[in-house]
């Protein structure tokens, strides 16, 4: 599994840096490129709350709304992956130094989010 992941991430960065990404892009661009994929994301998920099996993005185009929502999560991991290229942070270190963290904390659901205890 870690081979398959590092073969992806390489292959996004090889595709970031045959786009000149990452020779223009900064963190805070990458960032924002990440927020904007997480409101495609949104958009998606509504779609699939309210129950429609597809609909109209915010581009106008129609959408299956399972293959939006695959397509978005995908986006969005890929903009994470340069923005920690960008960093020179490595991705699954990151990852697991997260989980370090979080799997000791404490907290409960609160409308459908884990809100930790202080």
């Amino acid at each position: 599994m870690k081979n398959k992941f590092n073969l992806l991430n390489q292959r996004v960065i090889s595709w970031a840096d045959s786009r000149g990404i990452l020779d223009k892009a900064t963190p805070l661009s990458q960032i924002s490129k990440t927020e904007e994929e997480v409101a495609e994301a949104r958009e998606s998920l509504f779609a699939q709350q309210n129950g429609l099996e597809s609909y109209i993005n915010s581009k106008g185009v129609i959408t299956k709304t399972k293959d939006a929502i695959i397509d978005d999560f995908g986006d969005i991991l890929v903009t994470i992956l340069i923005g920690c290229e960008l960093q020179k942070i490595d991705a699954l270190e990151a990852l697991g130094l997260a989980l370090d963290i979080i799997e000791k904390r404490e907290g409960r659901m609160i409308n459908g989010k884990f809100v930790k205890d202080k």
